[in-house]
């Protein structure tokens, strides 16, 4: 299963899923990471730049565009779980501490 967490530089969950600075994309299989990949999204800069429905795109752009199956995170608003789950994707929410940690534990 391919998921994406927010990621802070040391490696934790960022707590801002929507105004995340990086995300990381891992593929979990056989309860294992196979790849991990963190991107530079600068969703913390861009989010307040057009409207909520543009930043919602830019998001689903990037989960269609990385195969994203899951979203694993801490919390997510409202308008974003409508597009998340419009999208059919699983949402793995209070996620916390270690990033790599939580992605498994997202999809043991």
């Amino acid at each position: 299963m391919i998921v994406c967490v927010p990621v802070t530089s040391d490696g934790q969950v960022d707590h801002r899923w929507g105004r995340a600075e990086w995300i990381a994309v891992a593929n979990i299989i056989n309860r294992g990471i196979e790849s991990w990949q963190e991107i530079e999204v600068s969703w913390d800069r861009l989010h307040d730049e057009g409207t909520s429905a543009q930043h919602h795109a830019r998001v689903a752009r990037f989960l269609r565009q990385n195969h994203v199956e899951g979203v694993v995170a801490h919390h997510v608003g409202d308008g974003m779980v409508r597009m998340l789950e419009t999208m059919k994707l699983s949402l793995f929410l209070e996620a916390t501490g270690d990033a790599r940690t939580a992605a498994l534990a997202a999809t043991a």
